[in-house]
């Protein structure tokens, strides 16, 4: 692939440029994978500011160079492109380089704390189902139609990865591509240079606030999508959160509500619930789905909605939408021989927790002799405020909370359990096993027949961070491991 700099840098407001206008052929963001007739993007990041890379870059055979300040020296044959925000000019500069592949496809943003991924995914089943080519970007896995999937390291990949992964999807023939927008996604410009068709948002928790600083920030972070939506676009925004109407109070998009509790545009009622699935009664026509717990009806609320709005037949979507199954790792159910039910779930938020845990607890047999095991832990080197509040949740809704490692990665797990257990109170029952491993273990070993465990954080991570260096480790292959020993006893 070949741009001029003047094909692609038309959307970009140039503060400055000296140098022709020379061909590129690559993007980068990093000097060290520049390629001869790349353009390297000098960014102020958290960690490093790239301005220091641009010799390294231009070494390296780089053809022109976007920065914020021009270096002291300029090599000869090379363009230089100054602009307010580096890492603002990155999508706008890549959509343009790829072909602004958004505007070929309809493609539709989830945002908020949980049920993201859910949402997305959901969305790019169901539009298989329907007979569509689709694409996916999301916490799990990126999806090129019914390709198989990528691994995902972000949530947003950089600007440059998801134009280029949008370009693909084109070029495969998909018509639509639902993806996850995360905070840090928007803060650091990585959707810069999409254009959504829509916008859906599910709720907003505490989360994040080691990177934000405070609630309001990450509100703030949140709501600058659905503030950038196109006039055409709909933004599809849950009735029943408290935050919802402020994420769409300045947006140019078409505002459409869902709810559970309240009139809605799109309104659903749980009618019953089993540990099998729901009945859910949406727009008037009831459907049995293969997923439990109140906040997967807002999450099949939400995407009911957002495929309508999409031009989707109402019937055909409760038709198809009661034919998925799960997520990975979002409330996934594992049965042994024994009798015993384990569920793995992703919840890594307060509020998550306490949703799964009000599930499970609404579908068990409190005080009949059916108790629940808890394994939960909390991350390191992220939001330390919710660690306490996490293990009195985790303590107080179940028979026993087991508190162990969850990726620690540069903090020592002992220390993480030991700000977690500030939190316990009175009553709360608890145990501290930091061996994640030997925690899943014991949960397996001390639950009877009838008995449910819940091991949660981890969902679908298939990987376990502690000093700095990821080693395998899969909370399910660790269940059914754990449960086959039981069955051969």
């Amino acid at each position: 692939m070949k741009k001029r700099v003047s094909d692609i840098i038309g959307s970009v407001d140039v503060l400055a440029q000296t140098g022709g206008d020379v061909n590129v052929t690559s993007l980068a963001l990093d000097s060290r994978v520049v390629e001869a007739g790349g353009l390297f993007f000098a960014v102020r990041g958290t960690q490093a500011d790239g301005h220091r890379f641009i010799g390294s870059a231009v070494e390296r055979g780089a053809a022109a160079v976007v920065c914020e300040q021009m270096p002291e020296h300029t090599a000869q044959g090379v363009t230089y492109i100054q602009v307010a925000d580096s890492a603002a000019a990155v999508g706008l500069v890549a959509a343009a380089f790829y072909g602004n592949p958004s505007t070929r496809m309809k493609i539709v943003g989830v945002t908020g704390t949980n049920g993201k991924t859910t949402t997305a995914t959901l969305l790019y089943d169901l539009f298989l189902r329907l007979g569509y080519r689709a694409g996916l970007v999301s916490t799990i896995a990126y999806r090129i139609g019914e390709g198989a999937p990528r691994e995902s390291t972000h949530t947003n990949p950089d600007a440059i990865r998801l134009q280029a992964l949008m370009a693909e999807m084109v070029d495969a023939g998909c018509e639509y591509c639902f993806m996850e927008v995360s905070s840090h996604g928007v803060v650091q410009h990585r959707t810069a240079g999409v254009t959504f068709t829509g916008g859906v948002f599910t709720n907003l928790t505490h989360d994040h606030l080691d990177y934000h600083g405070t609630f309001a920030e990450y509100l703030r972070a949140k709501k600058r999508f659905f503030d950038t939506l196109p006039a055409a676009a709909f933004a599809l925004t849950n009735a029943d959160d408290r935050n919802g109407s402020v994420m769409v109070q300045n947006t140019r998009a078409r505002t459409h509500t869902y709810s559970l509790r309240h009139l809605a545009d799109f309104q659903g009622r749980i009618i019953e619930m089993l540990i099998d699935g729901m009945l859910l009664r949406i727009d008037g026509r009831e459907a049995w789905m293969r997923f439990i717990g109140r906040f997967n009806a807002y999450n099949l609320l939400a995407v009911y909605g957002a495929a309508v709005l999409l031009g989707a037949e109402r019937e055909d979507v409760l038709r198809e939408l009661s034919g998925l199954g799960a997520v990975d790792g979002r409330f996934e159910v594992v049965r042994s021989e024994r009798g015993v039910t384990a569920i793995i779930d992703y919840a890594h938020t307060p509020d998550a927790l306490t949703n799964v845990l009000a599930t499970i607890n609404e579908i068990r047999t409190v005080g009949g002799g059916q108790k629940l095991y808890v394994v939960v832990g909390c991350g390191g080197n992220r939001d330390a405020a919710k660690r306490p509040e996490m293990a009195h949740i985790a303590a107080s809704e179940s028979d026993l909370a087991i508190f162990t490692s969850d990726n620690p990665r540069l903090e020592d797990s002992v220390a993480i359990i030991e700000q977690m257990k500030a939190g316990v109170q009175s009553g709360d029952r608890y145990i501290a096993i930091a061996d994640r491993r030997e925690a899943i273990r014991a949960a397996c070993a001390m639950a009877a027949p009838g008995d449910i465990i819940l091991v949660a954080g981890k969902g679908h991570e298939t990987y376990q961070d502690a000093g700095g260096v990821k080693t395998h480790f899969d909370d399910k292959e660790e269940i059914i491991l754990n449960f086959a020993r039981a069955h051969a006893l």
